[in-house]
């Protein structure tokens, strides 16, 4: 079986690595002849909207799926026509527009932060004024690792934010006083069957992840899983989907979706029994899925704009790395490693990891 992906970034590569196993092969399609998924998958070299790469791709493929939200829905919307895509352009819609997102979280009956559809500074006055202060603006669409977000805290910042705005379709968001921030990983498969991931606790840092835990038995589980399970039957979803929470005083607080395998779950590649990467591609390939049980206690520290030495990485025990092949430059995601092991072990030596990767950034 050949599963088509948008996007050959390092989500693809571990899908296409994921797939070998299994005998689904992958053929990806990506702008850039250097995509890091290319040396593990059949590249095909073309901008995401090209009608007739699209129609070489389907042609290769038996089924599609994408890495990353911010390709054109009318891509999906042409390959639909010839063939499976899944997750669906439906899901993909909603998912990519911060707008969208916050009314399903409300249809749903899942918390979420307070907002307001902002495109004008006078209106991002009016929202101010009824959200308050401190608040976030985001783009509706294309934003991601901290891209497309102004606070706004004093007059400055919303002065900056106003200037910013520039006749971009914006979201208005209230701050939330969080105490951990935590995301579900879940799927899907064709027969409508569900799994989830233990919670991972997450840790950013300039708006882009440095640090997931496994969390098997976080008490806040049940009401993730039951939130997570309200959205994949919605949206008739089939595949990984990674729904990111603040956790509060009050519960849990929804922020985004991302309709992919993700970040924060890179740990179940050596810390589950199937990793989230083998479970997209048997959901989408209308296979059984595997089971998501943790194996031991897991964290991951994501490596960005530089890699350490690998020998130091796994001379620690139950370490396990993960390189991209990208070339280096600030803020770019080049790598990661899995701490894998009983929960005290992994704690003892997670210092000694995040060490490592400090320079990265």
């Amino acid at each position: 079986m050949i599963c088509g992906v948008l996007g050959g970034g390092q989500l693809a590569r571990m899908l296409a690595l994921a797939g070998h196993p299994l005998g689904i092969g992958l053929v990806v399609l990506d702008p850039s002849p250097e995509a890091c998924a290319g040396p593990v998958a059949t590249l095909v070299t073309s901008p995401y909207d090209d009608p007739a790469a699209l129609d070489d791709l389907a042609a290769m493929a038996d089924c599609i799926t994408f890495e990353f939200e911010n390709v054109p829905p009318l891509a999906l919307e042409h390959l639909k026509g010839r063939l499976p895509v899944y997750p669906s352009p439906e899901a993909l819609a909603v998912a990519r527009d911060r707008l969208r997102e916050k009314r399903l979280f409300e249809r749903l009956g899942i918390p979420t932060a307070a907002y307001a559809p902002v495109t004008r500074p006078e209106e991002l006055d009016a929202a101010l004024e009824r959200i308050g202060r401190p608040a976030l603006l985001k783009t509706r669409t294309l934003g991601y690792d901290g891209k497309g977000q102004w606070p706004i805290r004093d007059a400055g910042e919303r002065a900056a934010a106003r200037a910013a705005l520039d006749g971009r379709h914006c979201l208005l968001e209230a701050w939330v006083p969080f105490e951990r921030e935590v995301s579900l990983i879940a799927v899907r498969a064709r027969d409508g069957a569900c799994a989830f991931y233990p919670l991972s606790e997450n840790l950013h840092r300039q708006g882009i992840l440095r640090l997931a835990r496994s969390r098997p038995g976080d008490p806040l589980s049940a009401a993730a899983r039951a939130a997570g399970r309200r959205i994949l039957e919605h949206l008739d979803y089939v595949g990984v989907l990674a729904v990111e929470f603040f956790v509060t005083a009050d519960g849990l607080v929804a922020n985004e979706l991302a309709p992919r395998v993700h970040n924060s779950g890179h740990w179940t590649l050596e810390g589950a029994e199937t990793s989230q990467f083998e479970n997209h591609l048997r959901a989408v390939a209308g296979l059984p899925l595997g089971s998501t049980a943790p194996v031991g206690h897991a964290a991951m520290v994501n490596f960005i704009g530089g890699l350490p030495d690998p020998a130091r990485v796994l001379a620690l025990p139950g370490a396990h790395l993960h390189t991209y092949m990208k070339a280096p430059r600030p803020g770019r995601k080049l790598g990661h490693a899995t701490l894998h092991g009983e929960a005290d072990e992994v704690e003892r030596l997670l210092p000694q990891l995040l060490a490592l990767g400090e320079g990265s950034f």
